[in-house]
């Protein structure tokens, strides 16, 4: 067994920051941790920003992470405000030219929004930061209208806020269904008569042009010459990993989708440096996995808290799961469905309380479940399996998953 590091690293004041550094504490690490954060807030749960945060139902003390009297009561060197430039065995390199020592280095620097060129303003609104999010709260409070450009998760959880609060909302999609990737064809015209059931102008196929201010807000011309009008733009595309400390470090990145390629134990090609969160891209046989999503994070925090302890810790999760809260409706995803599946339904899609199954041969590979998240944890264990089941078992809501998980498996 290697020796226990003595000291610790963490970059990013994130989930897997928080994670992995309780966890050092909660097993005994006894040697210095230091947090390097670089906004100006301790760390803090993103999730809520586009739900209850941006509601006014969780106040900051609710969704912080790693609080200053924690990190007092448990030795931990909390330093906001901090951006660390480079890394290298042993050590980090902070902007102001000093080093902070650590035998395990953790980087956990996570995404930022993805910007679409020349769509800048003062009424024109990025969410992916404490920052963003009480902007935008500040912003919706008088708003009458608003437009959000893109209809993937945090679209379409500003949406469902916004409705919420009575504004009206328009979501511009570029593809032909919102979430059409993570859903498959069938599904994605569920989620999108969701919203439009609860009165969002939901248009799809649109491409943003530009985004014109007028003195009281802002006029959104799409390529198909719609003109949407409203208080001001929200702008959800999606996030770009934010991995240019490796690459300044020069630790391989994956040139795709960015991040920093870690092995199945969160671990980079430098001695001592881990990766973990948005910003990590596992590899994966021929191809790299990057999760941008909270679940994903605290499982990579944890393993790279029990590597950093000398601890055996499990290969990556096989099937990342994310959830959403949208318009008192509770929606839980399994994997990535492929385009040769079928669909096998549990529940009613009408009263908006199912599980889709994904299958292949009969074989599960992706779940969607809305209202029905206690099909998840046997869902999760079906697709690991890998065993072929029945559709009429499945969509049997009179029999317990687990119960046909131990059939199968026998």
């Amino acid at each position: 067994m290697p020796p226990v590091p003595r000291g610790f690293v963490a970059v990013g004041g994130g989930q897997a920051t928080a994670t992995a550094v309780r966890l050092l504490r909660r097993r005994g690490f006894d040697g210095p941790v230091t947090v390097l954060a670089d906004e100006a807030h301790a760390p803090y749960q993103r999730p809520p920003l586009s739900k209850e945060f941006l509601r006014g139902e969780a106040a900051l003390d609710e969704i912080t992470l790693l609080d200053a009297a924690w990190c007092g009561e448990h030795d931990v060197d909390l330093r906001l405000g901090t951006r660390a430039e480079s890394v290298e065995p042993g050590k980090v390199r902070l902007a102001d030219g000093s080093f902070v020592a650590g035998d395990a280095i953790l980087l956990a620097t996570g995404a930022s929004s993805r910007r679409l060129p020349g769509i800048e303003g003062d009424r024109v609104l990025y969410l992916r930061t404490l920052d963003d999010a009480v902007r935008l709260r500040d912003f919706l409070a008088p708003a009458e209208r608003i437009a959000v450009i893109g209809g993937g998760l945090i679209g379409s959880e500003v949406a469902s806020s916004a409705r919420a609060a009575g504004v009206a909302v328009t979501v511009l999609e570029a593809e032909p269904l919102p979430m059409l990737a993570q859903l498959g064809p069938r599904m994605a015209y569920v989620y999108a008569e969701l919203h439009r059931e609860f009165g969002v102008d939901l248009r799809c196929g649109q491409d943003v042009l530009a985004v014109e201010h007028t003195a009281h807000g802002v006029v959104v011309r799409t390529a198909d010459g719609d003109a949407v009008e409203a208080d001001l733009a929200v702008v959800a595309v999606g996030a770009i990993a934010n991995d240019q400390i490796a690459t300044r470090s020069g630790l391989a990145v994956e040139p795709l989708r960015g991040g920093i390629v870690v092995d199945d134990r969160c671990r980079t090609a430098m001695p001592g440096v881990f990766a973990a969160g948005d910003v990590a891209a596992r590899a994966a046989g021929d191809r790299f996995v990057r999760v941008e999503h909270v679940d994903n994070a605290t499982q990579q925090g944890n393993a790279v808290a029990k590597a950093v302890l000398g601890k055996p810790a499990p290969p990556a999760d096989e099937t990342p799961w994310f959830w959403s809260d949208q318009y008192d409706l509770n929606l839980q995803f399994v994997c990535r469905p492929r385009p040769d599946a079928e669909l096998v339904i549990r529940g009613s899609v009408a009263e908006r309380d199912f599980t889709a199954f994904y299958t292949t041969g009969g074989v599960v590979h992706a779940v969607f479940a809305m209202g029905r998240g206690e099909d998840i944890p046997a869902a999760k264990q079906l697709i690991t399996a890998g065993l072929a089941v029945r559709a009429e078992a499945l969509a049997d809501t009179g029999s317990d998953l687990f119960d046909l998980l131990d059939t199968i498996s026998a």
